[in-house]
């Protein structure tokens, strides 16, 4: 069980620090540099999410085509008792947090269960990291929230839950996803699981629908990126002569979005004094999201050092939810 409830002021039950990253990060201009001066050309989707992004990527969510969302919440919903019982955490940390809207959940069964953890989300923005910090121990007269970096975990005794939700690993080739959950196996102790959830693979009519909304917003998420560019980097990308394209790629069992030039066109890249010429026809790839089976995704977890403690999937099985812990070395 964890800690009792700490009662008191909302300042004193938020600790925010900003701490820097324990490996480089690259900036957009670096990105850009990599990426997008010659074909075939990519860009990380971490730039989708400017203030316009954002906005657009919550409106996403409410389509009746993307399922992602609802699908997690709904088995999180469903889960949450089961999973705060065989963690029994003293602290939920959560990687990639933003509004710990899904998180929620967790924090409902641990009240539930009168058992009380601290919260530590990580976050690339701050100003979300401190508005959701503020909100969440309103609402919950017993949260303490940390907020720091992921080479300055909180180190203690105590049982942690590390949560990445969201499907985002999908995001990750497959090299970088299990590099990247080997670091977080490796900030672990024996008492420590790991929660995460991964989109599975599925019908290609329902994958297709879902990057592919008939309202237009995700061809409009994905444009905005060009705007992001030439907002940060004096560039004159011209978003509408670009189209939109998502399709499941069976080989690499990932969804791939694309920019695809309508015409042929010169671009300036001001913050690097560069221009590059682009084909009509060719494509700027945006965006990967892996899809897994039960199979790939027990083999990514094996690979990062981790075995599978529980697994939760809905009846149709569209989601999965693996509560993992770190194997012996």
């Amino acid at each position: 069980m964890g800690a009792s409830p700490v009662i008191g002021g909302q300042e004193s039950r938020i600790a925010c620090e900003t701490i820097p990253s324990a490996r480089t990060i690259p900036s957009l201009i670096d990105d850009v540099a990599a990426g997008l001066l010659a074909p075939p050309r990519a860009q990380p989707p971490k730039y989708f999410y400017d203030e316009v992004g954002s906005a657009l990527f919550d409106r996403i969510c409410e389509t009746p085509e993307y399922y992602v969302t609802r699908t997690e919440d709904a088995l999180l919903e469903d889960c949450a008792r089961a999973i705060v019982e065989l963690a029994a955490p003293d602290d939920i940390l959560e990687l990639g947090s933003g509004t710990s809207r899904k998180t929620r959940r967790l924090l409902d069964a641990c009240e539930a269960l009168g058992q009380y953890p601290s919260y530590s989300p990580f976050d690339i923005s701050r100003e979300t990291l401190v508005a959701t910090a503020e909100q969440l121990v309103a609402d919950y007269d017993w949260l303490t929230v940390n907020e720091g970096g992921l080479a300055h975990l909180p180190t203690n005794s105590g049982r942690r839950l590390f949560c990445f939700l969201g499907s985002t690993i999908g995001n990750f080739e497959h090299v970088q996803a299990v590099a990247f959950l080997a670091d977080v196996r490796n900030r672990m102790t024996g008492n420590d699981l790991l929660l995460l959830g991964v989109d599975r693979v599925k019908d290609d009519a329902v994958l297709h629908a879902a990057y592919n909304d008939r309202a237009g917003l995700t061809a409009e998420f994905n444009r905005n990126v060009l705007t992001v560019l030439n907002r940060h980097l004096d560039a004159d990308f011209d978003p509408e002569q670009y189209e939109h394209r998502a399709h499941f790629n069976h080989a690499e069992s990932r969804i791939e979005m694309h920019l695809v030039a309508t015409r042929a066109q010169s671009v300036t890249i001001g913050a690097l004094d560069k221009s590059i010429q682009i084909a009509a026809g060719e494509a700027i790839l945006t965006e990967i999201s892996r899809k897994f089976t039960a199979r790939s995704l027990t083999e990514m977890l094996t690979e990062a050092g981790f075995s599978i403690a529980a697994h939760y999937t809905p009846a149709n099985a569209f989601f999965s939810l693996a509560l993992a812990r770190p194997l012996e070395t």
